[in-house]
């Protein structure tokens, strides 16, 4: 199977010296609802599993079927879709999130709901495989990097802020509230990509590379091995954070503590951003030791709110900057091949969403809620390890 790999900037809608804002901007909205959809329900598990009557552990695989249809759907989709003009294929993608946020709040049903997520997924997986490559054909020569940064930062930024304002729409409104302001954002999405972005054309045949070729590229299946493990970890935390929050005394401040992961997760984006381009292996290695320690903080704390607050903190510090540090060294080290790179870079982080909220479900039942922090400390210190000695291709010294 090959599918399309990116081959520079359009000239016809790239402006020297200037970046398309507009047209970026609605590329960020589409990872923004993207990744709102896909953990939403991570802050509305009680709620939702009253409505389904199932426990909280098999509600939060409403999380892990959506991310499973995304790995799945990613690299098939994007191949089946390559051809096709780009913002046709976004806006179907749109659609499909759209009209499956507005049915799951309509839901009752447990099986219904995973089928409706199934397809959100799906939807999910035509939309982040075509953000990095779009954007950098939209953007003019020497100025893609940026353009990739700004269309990618729609996820953690749907992280640190969609989700906390989900969870305080569903105490106005239940949590069907929080499904229906998500489908209405992605239909104002919609709108400002119909008006706003330009339609470029699918890629040649003729530029395709082979995935069996791009996975033996020097470097990148280090950097897939630290993005799982990375993410797997995250999700472990990020999808039962309730429970988690729960168990430290502090179920009545779930919304102001993802309200601090949010604002320096937002913070982390404008910090890396600036020295991304000059300091990625220093970034990278930061990123995964501070994520590790928050953990090691988390798995220790007991009736100390103030600790559990800066834990959280620095997790979100961390972790904010954390897609365009991978996807940026799945960049530098695919080169001419990096949109296939890509791809098999979006399929490892949805699978590892879906196993993250898979094995956290697991943990919860059998082992109980602290035993998801001791997993995921485990999975950071081999990622450490993984970054860290990938001083070469992976995470290179002069990165």
């Amino acid at each position: 199977m090959t599918i399309t790999a990116f081959t520079g900037p359009s000239p016809t809608t790239a402006r020297p010296g200037r970046l398309p804002g507009k047209a970026l901007f609605g590329l960020f909205l589409a990872g923004f609802i993207s990744i709102l959809t896909e953990c939403l329900p991570a802050g509305l598990l009680p709620e939702m599993s009253r409505t389904l009557n199932t426990g909280v552990s098999v509600t939060g695989q409403t999380v892990t079927i959506y991310a499973l249809a995304t790995a799945l759907g990613a690299i098939p989709l994007a191949w089946a879709t390559a051809s096709w003009p780009r913002k046709h294929v976004l806006q179907l993608a749109l659609v499909v999130v759209a009209l499956t946020n507005a049915f799951t709040a309509l839901s009752e049903n447990y099986t219904l709901t995973m089928v409706l997520r199934f397809v959100a997924g799906l939807g999910t997986g035509l939309i982040w495989p075509l953000l990095g490559g779009y954007a950098a054909r939209l953007a003019p020569e020497g100025r893609q990097g940026r353009a990739i940064a700004i269309a990618l930062a729609g996820t953690p930024i749907g992280l640190a802020l969609g989700i906390p304002l989900g969870t305080w729409l569903s105490s106005l409104g239940g949590w069907q509230l929080a499904f229906y302001a998500s489908a209405a954002v992605t239909v104002m999405t919609m709108a400002w990509v119909l008006v706003a972005v330009p339609n470029l054309p699918g890629q040649p045949v003729d530029a395709r590379f082979r995935i069996s070729q791009v996975l033996v590229v020097p470097g990148l299946r280090p950097i897939l091995f630290a993005l799982a493990t990375y993410m797997i970890a995250h999700n472990l935390l990020y999808t039962y954070i309730t429970d988690l929050l729960l168990h430290l005394g502090m179920a009545d401040q779930t919304g102001w503590v993802l309200f601090a992961f949010g604002v320096t997760s937002v913070l982390s984006v404008l910090v890396v951003g600036t020295h991304i381009d000059r300091h990625l292996r220093k970034l990278a290695v930061s990123s995964t030791l501070l994520f590790g320690a928050s953990v090691l903080v988390l798995g220790m704390v007991a009736d100390a709110p103030v600790l559990v607050y800066i834990a959280v903190a620095a997790w979100g510090f961390a972790f904010g900057s954390s897609p365009s540090l991978f996807v940026g060294a799945t960049i530098n080290a695919a080169g001419e091949a990096a949109n296939v790179a890509q791809s098999i870079t979006i399929t490892v982080f949805s699978a590892s969403i879906a196993t993250g909220g898979f094995i956290g479900g697991l943990l919860l039942a059998g082992l109980g809620t602290a035993s998801i922090t001791w997993a995921a400390l485990i999975l950071l210190i081999v990622a450490a390890v993984t970054v860290i000695g990938g001083k070469k291709h992976a995470f290179p010294r002069n990165g």
